[in-house]
């Protein structure tokens, strides 16, 4: 059977569940996949109350659809970042604290930590999110910054998360690191380096997007087939690029979202540049049957709008792997003689 389509509720926190739900349902996805925002999920209250797990499983029952993932971006940035004032506008209250930065940093690890909890109690085996970086200012080499510069920075990230990571073993949950910029893992060689950093921990993997790496240049098939086993979800994301004025390049230029100037955007999921098709084999190929979860984001188009066109692209889109070779009905010694 084909996957399930789900949606990733980070960019609806703004609605309420009790109205997203239903809404996600009519524009025709399976599931959803939960953020740690809004009031979609709250970890605190999931470990303090059964009663508000019986009644977010509920909800999504009574709207018909599943859940397969719960996302903790925003605290797991916090866990290895230098922390500033943009981290007091995404992080809850008692994460932040008395925003002493090496507070907030360890805040943030254990609400990483207690998030793996919640994710066993609401019966979710794998939490999407960020780690932060405590090396992503120094992504480009000036001042000069040597390899032992880098090395002390993954050293720095895995003595934060390597606990972490334990906490969610104990509890037989996945981390699905988004590879993105800002993070400990950006592109394929700095993933690597991650799990080297982890000595492979068997929790850690990747929540597989390709809006992220396709503009910076990697070859995010390639991504794919090298990370197989260690692709945990998938974001279903379009994204173009080459499409600015020339005036921005790569790095944004401090420019908005939506910006005509930008070298890059991202695109409601089948408008942009991203090759679905070779994706969609890839992940077939890698044995993948986690969800297609569509994370949408298109700063030019209504939102109902793209989602629903993004869930009817994904199911068009997606097909189940071949249950053997096409071509094992000319082999003699296989047929049925009557």
């Amino acid at each position: 059977m084909a996957r399930p389509i789900t949606l990733f509720t980070g960019q609806w926190a703004d609605l309420p569940l009790a109205q997203l739900a239903p809404l996600a349902k009519t524009m025709g996805y399976d599931g959803l996949e939960l953020a740690c925002w809004g009031d979609h999920f709250d970890v605190q209250q999931a470990l303090a109350s059964p009663r508000y797990v019986a009644d977010k499983r509920a909800l999504l029952q009574d709207a018909g659809l599943q859940c397969f993932a719960i996302g903790n971006h925003l605290c797991g940035q916090a866990v290895c970042d230098p922390i500033d004032e943009r981290h007091q506008a995404i992080v809850p209250a008692h994460v932040w604290g008395d925003g002493d930065p090496e507070g907030v940093r360890r805040r943030a690890a254990r609400e990483m930590q207690d998030t793996a909890r919640a994710a066993a109690h609401f019966g979710v085996k794998t939490v999407t999110g960020f780690t932060g970086s405590p090396i992503w200012h120094a992504v480009y080499a000036f001042p000069p910054t040597s390899q032992a510069y880098i090395d002390r920075g993954y050293a720095d990230f895995a003595q934060r998360w390597r606990p972490i990571l334990d906490s969610f073993d104990a509890e037989g949950v996945n981390f699905a690191l988004e590879v993105h910029p800002t993070e400990i893992a950006f592109d394929i060689a700095s993933a690597q380096r991650a799990l080297d950093a982890l000595q492979g921990h068997r929790r850690f993997g990747f929540n597989f997007d390709p809006s992220h790496l396709a503009y910076q240049g990697v070859d995010y098939i390639r991504f794919i087939r090298r990370f197989g086993e260690r692709i945990f979800n998938a974001h279903m994301k379009d994204v173009w690029w080459g499409k600015g004025d020339g005036s921005v390049g790569v790095f944004g230029g401090h420019t908005a979202f939506g910006d005509a100037r930008r070298h890059w955007d991202f695109r409601s999921v089948g408008r942009g540049m991203i090759d679905f098709e070779s994706l969609i084999v890839a992940l077939n190929d890698i044995g993948y049957t986690g969800p297609l979860s569509v994370e949408w984001e298109d700063s030019r188009m209504d939102r109902v709008h793209g989602a629903t066109e993004s869930a009817a692209f994904c199911r068009r889109l997606d097909f189940a792997p071949a249950a053997g070779a096409f071509d094992a009905a000319f082999d003699k010694s296989q047929q049925v003689v009557r």
